[in-house]
């Protein structure tokens, strides 16, 4: 048989259980307090670096890369087919106008000339003798025209003595007849010599006009050559640097084909490149910053290259400073396009703190606390990014990236 539960016995039992809910809680809130400790609310300040907010203007730009060429580079090539001779200078050296740089065997190409020469005055020599047969045969068909002339002036004699005889009785019809056939065809073949001494005349001036126009070729053609022959002269016309030649020496090069450069090494450009994805916003005219180790240049884009070459797109660079002493020919640099900018607008330093959102948080360091804020970013380059609005002119910034201390409203900085 069940007996009742003593009243002392519920009331102990019921108080222990609260007491061991109670110390679950304790147990839980401390080991949650220190979870949170061991998550590090602390940082070192040693461990953070910071920047102060002002005002200043911010430069959006694009990511690329370029290489440093000399603004003029002079490319000497083969005008002939020829072999080097002799190479009188090594890359490096300093060259002067008027110097010598490579001597090329154009021997071949000096019996070219020559014939051609010989070519040129067979072709004159011909002028000359077709001039003299067209003026032979102009004189001839001058001479029998005026025979023809003569010839005419006896018929119509004749004609007018038989008329007379016709009239005295001594002469007859048929005779009238025959003398003025006999003058008809006199004139008519008169008629038909000046026509042919017209057309000699108009047809010497076409024969010789061909002749001559022929030879002018030929003489073009020998002046190219000898123009050739000139240029194969490998002669620098103004002061630079050897920075490249052909030194195989005995080796045949075609025309056209490379001998050596001479670069300004006083001046440079840039030659740029990033990614086709920018191919909208890359212009001519475009602000760029330009920086080679810890030095910061600053030029203007003169020229997009219209092709696109395996996703890069292609650029030239006009440095501000182009005699600058950092600068070196194919030195590799960083290239940042200005595409837009902001004037005496709230900035600070960029750095690791910052993603890429418009909207995040940041930590402002105020009395040895980091207190997170959530801050709206605009245009943003290498050195700046602009603040629209959750930060005020001198407060300080971490730049350090604090992704682990998130869940932090705080931070003590010690």
């Amino acid at each position: 048989m069940d007996r009742e539960v003593a009243p002392d016995y519920i009331r102990t039992t019921r108080n222990r259980r609260w007491l061991f809910i109670a110390l679950g809680i304790t147990v839980t809130a401390t080991l949650l307090y220190f979870f949170r400790k061991s998550l590090g609310s602390t940082l070192e300040s040693a461990r953070i670096r910071t920047a102060t907010v002002e005002n200043g203007n911010v430069e959006n730009t694009l990511t690329a890369s370029g290489e440093v060429i000399p603004a003029y580079e002079q490319i000497f090539t083969s005008p002939i087919r020829a072999s080097i001779k002799r190479i009188l200078l090594t890359p490096g050296t300093q060259v002067k106008p008027g110097q010598a740089i490579v001597e090329l065997d154009k021997s071949l190409t000096e019996i070219e000339s020559e014939r051609y020469e010989d070519q040129l005055k067979l072709k004159q020599n011909s002028i000359e003798q077709l001039r003299m047969k067209l003026n032979k045969d102009l004189y001839d068909a001058e001479i029998n025209d005026r025979i023809k002339l003569l010839n005419i002036n006896k018929l119509r004699a004749d004609f007018e003595d038989a008329k007379r005889l016709q009239k005295v009785g001594g002469g007859t019809a048929e005779d009238i007849t025959r003398a003025e056939n006999a003058l008809k065809i006199a004139e008519l073949e008169k008629q038909q010599l000046e026509n042919d001494l017209k057309y000699n005349r108009e047809s010497m001036g076409a024969s010789l006009k061909e002749t001559e126009l022929g030879a002018q070729i030929e003489s073009k053609n020998l002046k190219e050559l000898q123009h050739k022959l000139r240029m194969a002269d490998i002669v620098a016309d103004r002061k630079g640097v050897l920075t490249w030649v052909n030194e195989n020496i005995g080796s045949s090069v075609n025309e056209g084909e490379m001998l050596a450069k001479v670069a300004d090494l006083g001046s440079f450009r840039v030659e740029g490149s990033c990614s086709d994805i920018y191919a909208d916003q890359v212009k001519a005219g475009l602000n760029v910053i330009i920086k080679l180790n810890e030095v910061t240049l600053r030029g203007v884009i003169t020229q997009v290259k219209p092709a696109v070459k395996d996703g890069v797109i292609g650029f030239v660079i006009q440095l501000d400073n182009a005699k600058s002493e950092s600068l070196r020919p194919n030195m590799k640099v960083e290239v940042y396009v200005v595409t837009s900018s902001s004037s005496n607008t709230l900035r600070v330093a960029n750095g690791p703190a910052f993603t890429g959102k418009k909207k995040q948080f940041v930590y402002v360091l105020k009395d040895n606390k980091a207190l997170r804020r959530e801050v709206e970013t605009g245009l943003s380059n290498f050195d700046f990014i602009e603040i629209k609005s959750g930060l005020e002119v001198g407060e300080k910034v971490i730049l350090t990236d604090l992704n682990v201390y998130e869940h932090l409203e705080e931070i003590s900085i010690q």
